[in-house]
């Protein structure tokens, strides 16, 4: 069977990177992000965004994390670095998991996926979640190392190593995973 990608982008909104639950180290991957992004687009690979869209004073969520990502509002809206284009996806979510109660997996058999490139934020959080049901989906995982991050280094070093034992995910960087698509 080809290896068929697309390329999950969870969490890369104002509020994460800049605003409320702002990650000081999300700012570091920008850069390698919108390089992935943009060799993918060019392969034709698509490109989907898994955001925390919430429903203020509703999502279970929040009660944790405090407003955050509310609908409609600029926390909620990709960072204008990843130039969102008409070609890509948006799935919006109101839990970790990009893909609980979502219509990600139904996009991806649509589109034919069978291998999704994880990027965003946290590896040990939402992109965990995200690649726990992508894995229990039957997809298989690749984990862009320099396009994803949390909180700390000691959260996003423990997330890669779940990853990789847990979801047998392929660990790697954006030049390499370049260079193989």
């Amino acid at each position: 069977m080809d290896t068929k990608y697309a390329v999950l982008v969870v969490d890369m909104l104002n509020d994460f990177v800049t605003g409320a639950l702002k990650c000081d180290r999300g700012l570091a991957i920008v850069p390698k992000t919108a390089e992935l992004l943009r060799g993918c687009r060019e392969k034709g690979i698509p490109v989907i965004f898994c955001n925390d869209a919430h429903i203020q004073n509703i999502d279970h969520e929040l009660k944790l994390w405090g407003d955050h990502a509310i609908a409609g509002t600029p926390g909620a809206e990709v960072i204008p670095e990843l130039a969102l284009c008409s070609a890509d996806y948006v799935v919006p979510k109101r839990r970790y998991s990009g893909f609980f109660h979502t219509d990600l997996d139904l996009l991806l058999k649509e589109l034919g996926v069978n291998t999704v490139i994880m990027t965003g934020l946290h590896t040990h959080m939402c992109v965990r979640h995200t690649s726990a049901d992508a894995y229990q989906l039957g997809y298989d995982i690749v984990v862009a190392k320099d396009a994803t991050d949390s909180f700390t280094e000691e959260d996003y070093q423990y997330g890669l190593k779940y990853l990789k034992e847990v979801y047998g995910a392929e660990i790697t960087d954006v030049d390499s995973l370049l260079e193989s698509l």
